[in-house]
């Protein structure tokens, strides 16, 4: 049973990480086991001997299920991202919307009385913002990569990497607003159908996510034990500044798009998107059960 439910877990991780929306860590902590997943990390750099076997094995199960689902999203997104932009990005918005308010009662013993906080609120929402408004995105060639392309894919990757393991804006979301999302998953979907000419740009993105993982790990459970709720209130800014994020993402596309509009809005996809996250808070509640 144990194994099952983390496969459970890091196989809805992987879906959530592979697309612009809601991070894999918003999923880890809708389910409940974000702080475990956090100290495992942690104690797999820097534990004791045993809280480093115990790290290991919990994301063994865990990471399991992340490759199966992850898999499975890099086969099929390339293909629907680009051509159905409007009902995907709809369904995203439903991810983020229903999450936020699920967040706030997960953590309302933490936020509540200390208002104050809501600046870092305004801070977290207004970074992504502008990351979007200033859009770095260029037209990089990640299966040809030369010296520059190589440092801004390391770069993207140590970044989009640290909002994964946040509960808040997805790392896929910041690939979107860099102009690397595309790129990244068609390379992975070519690199999985046996094409090793993206190779090269897919091990420095790589390295980039291990540089990412290491950096900021610790920051984030420091930050939580010491000031969660400042982290929670931030969390849910950048989460609030992730919706202005997947409206622009048509136009971050290699052919652009006009950015999401009303006319372009599917509210059949953006209440998938919310049932989808209203079924993971409901599994979580069975897996809780079983538990007990």
């Amino acid at each position: 049973m144990n194994y099952a439910l983390n496969f459970i877990r890091g196989f809805c991780m992987a879906l959530a990480d592979s697309v612009p929306g809601v991070s894999g860590g918003t999923i880890a902590f809708l389910l409940g086991f974000y702080d475990t997943f956090i100290n495992s990390l942690d104690n797999l750099i820097s534990g004791t001997k045993e809280e480093r076997k115990e790290a290991i094995f919990f994301l063994i199960k865990l990471g399991i299920g992340w490759i199966a689902g992850f898999v499975l999203a890099m086969l099929v997104l390339a293909n629907v991202f680009e051509s159905h932009i409007y009902l995907v990005s709809s369904m995203f918005l439903g991810f983020v919307l229903f999450s936020i308010p699920l967040v706030i009662l997960e953590e309302k013993e933490v936020i509540k009385g200390k208002y104050a906080n809501i600046l870092f609120t305004i801070v977290g929402a207004g970074i992504v913002i502008l990351i979007s408004v200033f859009n770095p995105a260029s037209d990089v060639n990640i299966s040809s990569l030369t010296f520059g392309s190589g440092v801004y894919i390391f770069v993207t990757g140590a970044i989009a990497i640290t909002a994964m393991v946040l509960p808040g804006i997805s790392g896929s979301t910041l690939l979107l607003i860099f102009g690397l999302y595309l790129p990244i998953v068609s390379a992975i979907k070519e690199f999985l159908h046996m094409n090793f000419s993206y190779f090269p740009a897919l091990f420095v993105f790589g390295l980039g996510i291990i540089v990412g993982v290491v950096s900021v790990i610790k920051i984030i459970r420091m930050c939580l034990k010491k000031y969660r709720s400042q982290t929670i209130y931030c969390i849910i800014g950048l989460m609030i500044g992730s919706l202005y994020s997947i409206v622009q993402g048509p136009t971050t596309l290699d052919m652009p798009q006009e950015a999401m509009s009303l006319q372009t809005f599917s509210i059949g996809f953006f209440v998938i998107g919310g049932l989808v996250i209203l079924g993971l808070q409901k599994l979580r509640s069975v897996m809780e059960k079983n538990n007990d």
